[in-house]
């Protein structure tokens, strides 16, 4: 599928850029703070933030996502630079490379053609063939040369675990709550998928209201920051 040709409404919500911009901005900012402060294994703040740069990691993806599904912005550039950016800023990741394999999953869901779904339904064999599906020899090779470059000017130590490590962990966050528990084991509702239970604010923490799995695969066009008002018709 092109993404050029996918059709855009024109009644999508404005905040999704600001939103959308907001997580790049903040991912930005908060790598450049933490790749100058002191590694101290005794300070709480190394430890909070790799966590709060793998959550800001996983909210690249979900951006990018919701590109793919043209719900960023109705302007069709402006939706898929930003998703674009996103992708690239998540360890290189090819934007035109992501899209078609997700709507692939759409269109396929939990079977053979699905470039998400693992019969096997075990973590790692799933978790690796999933990684295989999206990791290619030129990102590992443009990450390689970027520390390289990178370590010229920064602390070895911090680009490893303020930037490499969190996006390591958030491949493990994605891939758990958005791809393993939803599509995990026999679901014989049309969207072969599961959903966690209403916790809006461990659903965010968690990844980005993906949980919610059941609903995004029944409203692929509703952002990732409205999930759970969808959650909440479903379940009254």
């Amino acid at each position: 599928m092109n993404p050029a040709k996918t059709s855009f409404s024109t009644t999508i919500d404005p905040k999704g850029l600001v939103i959308g911009w907001t997580i790049i901005f903040l991912w930005a900012g908060s790598l450049v703070y933490l790749l100058q402060v002191d590694l101290d294994w005794t300070n709480p703040v190394v430890y909070l933030g790799i966590l709060i740069q793998m959550h800001l990691y996983t909210g690249l993806f979900i951006t990018a996502h919701d590109a793919m599904h043209g719900i960023v912005s109705s302007n069709k550039r402006w939706n898929n630079l930003t998703g674009w950016i996103a992708a690239l800023l998540f360890s290189y990741n090819f934007y035109w490379k992501l899209f078609p394999k997700h709507h692939e999953h759409h269109r396929f869901v939990a079977t053979d053609k699905d470039p998400d779904y693992h019969p096997s339904g075990k973590f790692f064999i799933w978790y690796l063939s999933f990684i295989k599906q999206y990791v290619t020899v030129w990102q590992i090779l443009f990450m390689a040369v970027t520390f390289n470059i990178l370590k010229l000017f920064l602390p070895t130590e911090n680009l490893i675990v303020f930037w490499m490590v969190p996006a390591i962990l958030s491949t493990f966050q994605l891939f758990y709550f958005g791809t393993y528990l939803p599509h995990m084991g026999e679901s014989d509702n049309k969207h072969h998928s599961t959903s966690q239970s209403t916790n809006h604010i461990w659903a965010f923490l968690s990844c980005y209201f993906f949980g919610y799995h059941y609903e995004h695969h029944d409203s692929p066009g509703t952002p990732w920051w409205r999930l759970w008002r969808v959650k909440e018709q479903q379940t009254a």
